[in-house]
């Protein structure tokens, strides 16, 4: 692995120096100050990028009552209005795109060519919203004159949505799944709540900055960055009949307990397996897929729901899918995420750190060996490469949610589908195959919602549908898939009609 160092050259606006402003958050669509203040901490060094106001309980209570209050209204919104503001944000994203990208490194850690591919990809997310509307905003209609008693009768089909939304985010993609919940949310005129991550409010922040410039109601949203603690009492406030979270698994599903009348849709955690098939024995077919697998078992510093984290590899080309993968992992570029060559760097925090380091001990204790990595400094854990895992192992059995990959030969494509379903998550696999009949039984018999073949289950589209099975989810994301996620079908029947 090589290290990098911090460059010279601009960087993140205060991030060198003790910011002094404290920054408002966003209630009902207008910047307000509460009595608290949360600090916001870069990953890698630990220095003071932002102080931001903290709502205080009667904020939050009125930041809730204008959505309840504007939801008639916001479902009334015509298509071009919603369509154009989601267009407008989408704009002020690619033209700010530097700055949100810096943004995201400060607050989150990741490197900056990783915090720009987000920034370019939420501008796309809410692109693809506006799209989505404007193409399936006019419902439906439907004949209903297909027996001789129902002659003269139609149907048209709108959809319309489920009520307000209160959208909790994760810290790994502190805007990008932050505009998985806003944008699909606008499109169909739902008034939305955002409650950021702790440590990563600021992206959250910026985007209700580009919202105040849209012709939407103010009303219709707010992003107020409460502490965990006081989510419960969210969660159950009964005006908020929608629920959109994305984060562990234990949170999500205390979350359906908590509010079990509610429609609550859960983006949960997996433990992604990337399968290497025999027929991918070519020279070029055996790089492609130890580079890619190298790449994203430790891009985000493995801090992604779907990075790979279990490699299982036929035996037939065991020995050489291993050795390139181990090499790609030693020849990654880790340290500090300002430096424009890093491609991994710290995880959120050094607790964060130390239990990733817990997991691989653990594992090492119970006979596996280190191929490569396995050391802590601070925040960053080494990319790492584990064989002769235990099965019971957390790294084998758990979402390790950090720079660490597992590697295991397996005989025969049933042999790999077992042991990918053995997996009490389910979100995405990945399989290396050139077998056409292979790719259509991964996909018949693998339990997860995605298969990626050819690539790694860390690809996703934000336009495809994404969630998964078992523990890993309820719902689908992906803009046409929330937007059905967020409404009903309301059909109106008429008579008589002369078709």
């Amino acid at each position: 692995m090589r290290s990098t160092s911090r460059p010279s050259g601009p960087a993140y606006p205060g991030r060198m120096t003790t910011p002094t402003a404290v920054r408002p958050f966003w209630l009902a669509g207008r910047p307000a100050f509460g009595d608290a203040t949360l600090d916001v901490h870069h990953p890698y060094d630990g220095s003071l990028v932002a102080t931001v106001s903290v709502p205080d309980p009667a904020q939050v209570d009125a930041a809730v009552a204008a959505l309840d209050g504007v939801r008639r209204a916001a479902a009334q919104l015509s298509v071009g209005v919603r369509a154009e503001a989601l267009m407008h944000v989408s704009r002020r994203l690619a033209e700010r795109a530097e700055e949100v990208a810096r943004l995201i490194t400060a607050e989150n850690g990741k490197p900056l060519r990783w915090a720009r591919a987000e920034a370019t990809r939420a501008s796309s997310t809410f692109r693809w919203a506006a799209e989505e509307l404007r193409q399936r905003g006019g419902g439906e209609l439907m004949r209903l004159d297909t027996e001789p008693a129902l002659a003269g009768r139609a149907a048209i089909v709108r959809r319309f949505p489920k009520g307000p939304i209160l959208g909790i985010a994760p810290f790994n993609f502190p805007l990008n799944l932050v505009a998985h919940k806003v944008a699909p949310a606008l499109a169909v005129g739902a008034p939305i709540l955002v409650k950021p991550a702790p440590a990563t409010p600021l992206s959250s922040l910026l985007l209700g900055e580009l919202l105040a410039e849209t012709e939407l109601p103010p009303a219709m949203w707010s992003v107020l960055p409460v502490p965990n603690d006081r989510m419960p009492a969210l969660v159950r406030d009964p005006r908020l009949p929608v629920v959109s979270f994305t984060g562990s698994g234990p949170v999500g599903y205390s979350i359906m307990e908590a509010a079990p009348r509610k429609h609550v849709t859960l983006e949960l955690g997996g433990n992604a397996a990337a399968i290497v098939c025999a027929d991918y024995s070519a020279e070029s077919d055996v790089e492609w897929a130890a580079s890619r697998i190298a790449t994203f078992a430790n891009y985000q510093a493995g801090q992604s729901c779907v990075s790979v984290q279990r490699v299982l590899v036929d035996r037939a080309v065991y020995d050489r899918v291993v050795d390139r993968i181990v090499a790609r992992v030693e020849g990654l570029a880790v340290g500090d995420p300002w430096d424009e060559a890093t491609e991994v760097g710290p995880l959120v925090d050094e607790p964060a750190a130390r239990r990733v380091e817990a997991w691989v001990d653990e594992a090492v204790a119970g006979g596996a060996k280190v191929l490569a990595g396995g050391t802590r400094h601070g925040a960053a854990y080494a990319p790492t490469v584990l064989v002769d895992v235990p099965a019971d192992a957390k790294c084998s059995t758990e979402e390790v949610f950090g720079p660490v990959m597992t590697i295991a030969a397996f005989d025969g494509f049933d042999d790999a589908v077992e042991r990918v379903n053995a997996s009490r998550f389910g979100l995405q696999t990945g399989v290396f195959t050139r077998d056409l009949q292979t790719a259509f039984r991964a996909h018949r018999d693998l339990e997860v919602g995605g298969v990626v073949v050819g690539d790694v289950p860390s690809f996703r589209a934000d336009q495809m549908p994404y969630g998964g099975v078992k523990e890993s989810g309820v719902g689908r994301e992906g803009l046409r898939y929330a937007m059905d996620d967020f409404t009903y079908e309301r059909v109106l029947v008429l008579a008589n009609i002369d078709l």
